[in-house]
């Protein structure tokens, strides 16, 4: 089986992910796209985020239609902050039979530099990549294992969508079907 991973902290997720993990499962040679939820990305504030069994639960609920879709808690239980490269080592262990691509934003591309062990990443794994606003190729555009994707353009941040919802905005058309009533039955992010 061929699994895509589309990591994130998922902090909610919302309509922008839900596009791109789709358009991958769908229009690409991936079987299954996975959510890799985040407990902490090394170059995000932990402070900001929402408990990860929360993010995880929103995740799922907002998969619960989508056949080629997953969530994942596999670096629930890894050290944190974790790095791509352990998960990686974690996934393949677990599921020695799997064949596991990373999907990323062409920001991410840029930035793969900075990443720990990106050699082995890129050269063990392919790469499939989403365009992004506002960025520039990347000395990776053109490797091997990298798959320039036509996805939809989404210029949608999490970010955005938490301080809307702590201002007290409707963001209901920028979340996944039932996740707005959720979020704000449980009062997260006010």
């Amino acid at each position: 089986m061929k699994v895509g991973l589309y990591f994130g902290t998922f902090n909610p997720i919302h309509i922008g992910h839900m596009i791109i993990a789709n358009h991958m499962a769908e229009f690409s040679d991936l079987d299954e796209v996975w959510f890799i939820v985040t407990p902490h990305n090394p170059f995000k504030k932990k402070s900001s985020l929402l408990n990860d069994y929360h993010r995880l639960d929103i995740v799922q609920r907002a998969i619960t239609n989508y056949v080629h879709l997953r969530a994942s808690d596999i670096e629930f239980n890894l050290a944190q902050p974790n790095y791509t490269t352990k998960t990686l080592i974690a996934l393949e262990e677990k599921f020695p039979s799997h064949e596991f691509a990373l999907i990323m934003g062409q920001d991410n591309l840029e930035n793969l530099h900075k990443w720990k062990n990106h050699e082995v990443i890129i050269e063990k794994h392919k790469i499939f990549v989403y365009p992004r606003p506002n960025t520039n190729e990347s000395q990776y555009s053109n490797h091997k294992n990298v798959s320039i994707v036509n996805a939809p353009l989404m210029e949608i941040a999490a970010t955005d969508i938490r301080n809307a919802i702590k201002a007290g905005k409707n963001v209901r058309p920028l979340l996944p079907e039932g996740i707005w009533d959720f979020i704000d039955q449980q009062n997260f992010y006010k």
